[in-house]
């Protein structure tokens, strides 16, 4: 199966040449991202695709120093709602009537049941719900740049605060949660290129219950 055939190539790449990425892959990357599904569709986070050098520079130091940060093509920084809000919730009721053409009852009723939780509910554990969606979106972005024959490395050491504070998130009531550096792999000093990829077998993984 060709997509299976492309998460075997990938791995997390851990030094980019720099060598640009097409738009148009980067195109398809984010329309997966977009595709991917989240709790109420409500898509509770927002992506950011940096390709300035200097703000990548400046992402680097909170980051451990990684070379993917100032070396890949273009960082993706996805960032979770930092609560959720009535007129959030509302906005992403108001497009799906207005892309459908229609209202209905029962979504309408859903609607009023998530405004009657999520909104009186702590904000940290709104930011973590969120922050979960963002996760799936992150996941389906990295086996869309395999399809597209493009490296990725999933992203989580870095100093979120930081990261906040460069972009100016906090302020748009965003938080960032992971970042995905793309690009392309510099096999010469890539410790980690020819390595065999590692899982724990199946037995171990999964357990069927008939």
């Amino acid at each position: 199966m060709e997509l299976l055939d492309k998460l075997q190539w990938r791995y997390a790449a851990k030094a980019m040449n720099g060598q640009k990425v097409p738009q148009e892959k980067i195109d398809n990357i984010i329309e997966a991202i977009s595709l991917a599904p989240t709790s109420s569709g409500l898509q509770p986070f927002e992506v950011l695709v940096i390709t300035n050098q200097e703000i990548k520079e400046k992402i680097k130091p909170v980051s451990w120093d990684q070379s993917v940060i100032t070396d890949c093509s273009h960082l993706f920084v996805f960032a979770a709602w930092d609560t959720y809000t009535a007129d959030r919730i509302n906005k992403m009721f108001d497009l799906v009537n207005e892309v459908r053409g229609f209202e209905n009852e029962g979504w309408e009723n859903y609607r009023k049941m998530l405004l009657n939780i999520y909104p009186n509910r702590d904000a940290e554990e709104n930011f973590n719900h969120a922050a979960k969606q963002a996760y799936i979106a992150f996941s389906q972005a990295i086996a869309a740049c395999a399809f597209e024959g493009v490296d990725a490395t999933p992203l989580e050491g870095f100093s979120p605060e930081k990261v906040d504070e460069i972009l100016g998130l906090r302020e748009k009531g965003l938080r960032s949660c992971v970042m995905l550096p793309v690009g392309y792999r510099d096999a010469e000093n890539d410790w980690l290129v020819n390595l065999k990829k590692v899982r724990k077998s199946k037995e171990d993984l999964v357990t069927v219950i008939d």
